[in-house]
């Protein structure tokens, strides 16, 4: 039991190479920024933010982004999916100043990538089974993205794994 419980906290902390993305870049950037939700009971997200509820993106909440931050991102994936990783949400360009992402809104100025459905936005998660954990990933970056919304996925992740200055991780299930 000890040894499943270590094997999960250091899967939900170290980074992730998500898409072939840069691994090396991920691993060598402080994990300073503290991601939290006020949806979240506990680490538990409620049917609301899952395909069998409203379907909206909850909200997200961060502090700790250091001095310099040019711009803010954040990806949610699932790394135990059938197609690994999945990426449900990929958001960037947020204002430095910005703490949050309401629930069901973008801050201001902010794009959103595609999917892993391949559309843009957030994609409600559907687990089939359980043990799904939904990771919320902060990054504050270095320089404000020069992509479009609707960029690819992997393109998306490739330009925020390389601005990356600091990171921060919220982790979740959904109950059914």
């Amino acid at each position: 039991m000890l040894a499943a419980v270590g094997a999960v906290v250091l899967w939900l902390t170290t980074g992730c190479g998500l898409i072939g993305g840069p691994s090396k870049v991920l691993v060598a950037v402080p994990d300073n920024i503290t991601v939290t939700s006020p949806d979240f009971n506990g680490k538990v997200m409620g049917p609301a933010f899952s395909c069998r509820g409203a379907g909206r993106h909850p909200a997200i909440h961060w502090s700790g982004a250091p001095a310099g931050t040019k711009a803010l991102a954040l990806v949610m994936d699932d790394s135990a999916a059938p197609i690994t990783p999945y990426i449900y949400w990929i958001v960037f360009n947020i204002a430095p100043q910005s703490s949050d992402i309401p629930s069901g809104q973008l801050p201001p100025g902010a794009r959103q990538a595609d999917n892993s459905k391949g559309t843009i936005g957030y994609d409600p998660p559907c687990p089939a089974n359980p043990g799904h954990v939904y990771r919320f990933t902060v990054y504050a970056l270095a320089k404000k993205l020069s992509l479009g919304a609707g960029v690819s996925a992997k393109t998306a992740w490739m330009a925020i794994a390389a601005a990356a200055i600091a990171r921060g991780r919220l982790a979740s299930v959904i109950s059914p």
